[in-house]
């Protein structure tokens, strides 16, 4: 027996969407050295075409092959296998890694890189970038992705990798300014309250919700006088992480109670000298708090001829 072994010629190729070939075998052995390839013949197809990614085997078969030197009786033909193999594009699917200052407004990016070996010419995919970031923090810059038609999953090794999407803090200073409530009023014997505040920032973003309050906002007074409410910056405390340096700023207001008028009226009197002194003891006085009394005593005196204001005490 003569044993010619017949070896496929075999390659590998990266899927590029073209039709790949590979053609011819091979004589890798023959057992003996007196039969030459010039005594057999073929009669198969020693070629294998893909286009997909994937193993194409010739599968070439001993009976293609016929021997047809007389001189020999006893010929095996023995096929080896060889393959076409595609081996799948290596694509890596990167979204935008950004940053930004807080400003209340999403940072966003739809941007999607593609590396690696990349798509085939004509053919990819469409993105759905759906990463958000809006306060301070971190987060993946989420995306899906379809493919395009004719584009087939089983050509790629698609790799997602998510950009991450970063929002500081503001580190501009930030003024909160408080202002103490105030207001005006007049004795009348009970008490007088005041109470709240009003805010203003330098920064619009900053809100009246992002701090917190300790204090007591009120301020109380029932006599003649002036009072403060007397916050301190110390009772006011940010709470919102997306600044990092706010100052606060008090404004006094005051609770101003007025004095309340009243007026004082004495008798008056007239008579012809006479050597004494002339007086007269009415005094009267209105405007008084209710449950509150003032105690009068005239002083005024005239003797001579004139007149003269009948004062009290």
């Amino acid at each position: 027996k003569v044993t010619v072994t017949i070896t496929e010629k075999g390659g590998t190729e990266t899927y590029d969407g073209t039709l790949k070939t590979v053609e011819g075998y091979t004589v890798t052995n023959i057992s003996d050295p007196l039969y030459k390839e010039t005594d057999f013949s073929f009669s198969g197809t020693d070629s294998v075409s893909g286009k997909n990614a994937g193993i194409y085997n010739m599968e070439l078969k001993p009976e293609d092959f016929t021997n047809t030197n007389a001189n020999f009786t006893n010929v095996e033909f023995v096929i080896v296998d060889g393959t076409l193999t595609i081996t799948k594009r290596q694509v890596t699917l990167t979204s935008a890694t950004k940053s930004k200052v807080y400003d209340g407004t999403a940072l966003t990016d739809n941007t999607v890189t593609v590396t690696g070996d990349g798509w085939a010419a004509g053919e990819g995919a469409t993105y759905d970038v759906t990463g958000s970031q809006t306060v301070v923090g971190n987060s993946p810059n989420a995306f899906t992705y379809e493919l395009k038609d004719g584009t087939l999953a089983s050509n790629y090794n698609i790799s997602v990798v998510p950009g991450t999407l970063t929002v500081t803090a503001v580190t501009d200073k930030v003024t909160v300014t408080i202002t103490e409530k105030g207001g005006t009023e007049t004795y009348d014997g009970t008490e007088k309250t005041v109470t709240g505040y009003t805010v203003s920032t330098s920064n619009g973003l900053y809100t009246e919700a992002d701090f917190s309050f300790s204090g007591t906002a009120s301020v109380s007074g029932t006599n003649a006088g002036t009072y403060n409410m007397e916050l301190k910056p110390e009772d006011f405390a940010n709470t919102n992480n997306n600044f990092s340096n706010v100052k606060f700023v008090i404004v006094d207001g005051t609770l101003t109670v007025n004095p309340k008028a009243v007026t004082i009226t004495t008798g008056g009197a007239t008579k012809v000298y006479d050597g004494t002194p002339l007086t007269n003891n009415e005094a009267s006085i209105t405007g008084l708090v209710d449950g509150e009394s003032v105690t009068l005593t005239t002083t005024g005196s005239q003797t001579e001829v004139g007149s003269s204001a009948n004062t009290y005490s």
